[in-house]
């Protein structure tokens, strides 16, 4: 059989996708380890997890470009999931990293109208989690600051202003939210979790994976495969389980 008759035959195959929009700690979350990675290797034949993590990009940034990620266009019904993470570069000290910095309440505001543009496309509240920046360890993040010769540019307790304010966008906005700053924090050397003081360490990205799961499960995992197993497939007429 030709490929264009069997393509004709067949029902055109659509992977569900789950999409992940955030700075640079989820555009590092495909890297050996990391939290997407293990997402990507849970879904296997039952989602596309694909990654949209952009390093250094705020809110302000972010809430610009969403519509040109997932356009009106886009069929609704194809996006299982989709996480929104920013929060790490909104909450740099404004007199130290002004380009970067957004300020609380505008933070706050850019999260609703990320939210409300999903919602207007028909990716539903339950379908959209958001997730607070974690917590900074300072010593270490100063530490890779000097190193570029900067000074310290965040504090963990500003970070956890923009945590508690992303917790508060996702109670009123109905979504599911994962507060990473205050789950990170249980474990009092929470160090562990973080390379340089800022972005996730193999046992950080671990920690979020296993959350962020605990998320989706059920809603991702009741998913079926894409295409029967190897073994089911008729070997004598390839043509009736595939097509």
């Amino acid at each position: 059989m030709a490929l264009a008759e069997a393509g004709a035959r067949g029902r055109l195959l659509r992977w569900p996708r789950v999409l992940l929009f955030g700075d640079s700690i989820t555009e590092y979350s495909f890297q050996e380890n990391g939290w997407g990675a293990y997402l990507a290797e849970r879904l296997v034949r039952k989602c596309d997890v694909v990654n949209r993590g952009i390093s250094g990009y705020n809110t302000r940034w972010a809430k610009l470009i969403l519509p040109r990620l997932i356009p009106e266009s886009t069929s609704a019904d194809s996006i299982v999931a989709v996480t929104i993470f920013f929060g790490a570069n909104d909450s740099a000290l404004k007199e130290l990293n002004p380009k970067q910095h957004v300020p609380l309440e505008e933070y706050a505001t850019n999260l609703k109208s990320m939210v409300q543009y999903l919602k207007s496309v028909d990716i539903t509240a339950d379908r959209i989690i958001l997730i607070t920046p974690p917590p900074l360890q300072e010593s270490a993040w100063e530490k890779a600051c000097l190193a570029k010769g900067d000074k310290l540019n965040r504090c963990n307790a500003t970070t956890g202003q923009y945590a508690q304010a992303c917790v508060q966008v996702a109670k009123e906005c109905g979504t599911d939210v994962l507060d990473l700053w205050t789950l990170m924090q249980k474990n009092q050397d929470f160090s562990s979790y973080l390379s340089d003081g800022l972005h996730l360490s193999t046992k950080g990205n671990s920690f979020l994976a296993a959350q962020l799961w605990s998320h989706l499960e059920n809603r991702l995992s009741a998913l079926p495969s894409l295409l029967p197993y190897w073994r089911d497939v008729d070997h004598s007429n390839p043509e009736a389980s595939l097509l």
